[in-house]
């Protein structure tokens, strides 16, 4: 067996044995009997949000154990097709076996780091923000280009998105979005996007046709589950209505529906504009104890912490990715250094690249290229 053959059965190798440390593969038959034992209750659905959490825990092992037997009984496949066909001496089997470990090798990487999203909230469904910086116009359009790009990302998962609020810029583009993005992992995989985002390109706004910077920020945090209690004293919140466009954008007939909540404490500021005023309120607060589980979460973590500190204003100095459209065609990570001259699909939801990057790079203190190479 050629020597970079034997190499990619090693790199499989690791990742499996990631996989298996992860899911904790000698318990895992037990456990999946004991959600098994669970599901069978009558009175599970007593408690539909209980239910639906026991549901979506025992589909995660269920995956997960499939995914770690899958790969591990291609590998063996292919390495005992590789063995038939050097004693047989035939080349055309060894070639498609040798390819499909390859293909596996990247399968397995992927799902490697899939499997790194074991944070207390990484399976959780979260919302996403995006606020224009700076700039007027061009940011608005700017913040409205990153708005489509994470729904299309998350589309492309088939993730569920419900635009919870909008403002519209005054003359072009979004002032702020905000996002509720229902799937597994949706927060571990979005959470890496939290920072600011800077443009360069030729300004569509501009009669001169000269070259704009823009900048625009993404704010990620989960939604929390009911069974996580957060505390929220009334006297730190101000509740205000007001007169909004909905979810449904500037067409749509406006009402007083619209709801608005301060937290005087830490300064957020959530915003639902839904058409009724009661599940406004309901939505905003949810938001709001999904906020403030966020900061205790970063508490936690200094790591997160900080570069939630560090994420600042809109501005020069603060961001965390750069999309260059002219005079070249670039996106680079200033974390990572992750980069692709496919401006073009990152713009159109192609940002797993980019997520892989981070989440390789916050397990293993290592950039991807950095960790591939070891």
């Amino acid at each position: 067996m050629r020597a970079d053959v034997q190499n990619t059965i090693e790199k499989i190798q690791k990742s499996l044995d990631l996989l298996a440390q992860r899911l904790d593969v000698e318990t895992a038959p037990y456990r999946l009997e004991e959600f098994n034992a669970r599901v069978e209750d009558p009175t599970l659905w007593d408690d539909p949000d209980a239910a639906q959490k026991l549901m979506r825990d025992r589909q995660m092992l269920v995956d997960a154990m499939a995914t770690h037997d899958n790969i591990k009984q291609e590998m063996a496949d292919n390495i005992e097709l590789i063995e038939l066909g050097e004693m047989e001496d035939d080349a055309d089997v060894i070639t498609d076996a040798e390819n499909a470990l390859r293909a596996l090798e990247e399968t397995a990487a992927k799902k490697e780091l899939e499997a790194l999203l074991d944070g207390e909230a990484d399976s959780n469904d979260t919302f996403l923000e995006v606020n224009a910086g700076a700039g007027g116009t061009e940011s608005c359009d700017w913040a409205n280009m990153l708005a489509r790009m994470y729904v299309r990302w998350a589309e492309k998962k088939g993730y569920k998105v419900e635009l919870q609020s909008m403002s519209d810029g005054d003359e072009a583009g979004i002032k702020s979005a905000t996002y509720k993005i229902t799937g597994l992992n949706a927060y571990g995989w979005l959470k890496s996007e939290s920072g600011v985002h800077r443009l360069v390109r030729i300004s569509p706004f501009d009669s001169a046709a000269k070259r704009h910077t823009s900048f625009s920020s993404v704010w990620v945090y989960p939604v929390v589950d009911d069974n996580i209690d957060i505390d929220v004293n009334p006297s730190d919140i101000r509740i205000d209505t007001y007169r909004s466009s909905g979810a449904g954008g500037q067409h749509v007939n406006t009402t007083d529906s619209a709801v608005r909540i301060t937290h005087h404490p830490t300064g957020i500021v959530v915003t639902s504009s839904e058409k009724s005023q009661h599940q406004n309120r309901d939505i905003a607060m949810k938001a709001l104890k999904s906020r403030l589980y966020q900061l205790e979460l970063d508490r936690r973590n200094a790591a997160i912490n900080e570069a939630h500190e560090n994420k600042g204003d809109a501005g020069w100095g603060n961001q965390i990715r750069s999309y260059v459209l002219q005079p070249y065609q670039m996106v680079k990570d200033l974390r990572t250094n992750f980069e692709t001259s496919d401006t073009k699909g990152v713009l159109d939801g192609d940002l797993d690249g980019f997520m892989a990057a981070t989440l390789a790079l916050d397990a293993s203190g290592k950039t991807r290229a950095e960790a591939q190479n070891g």
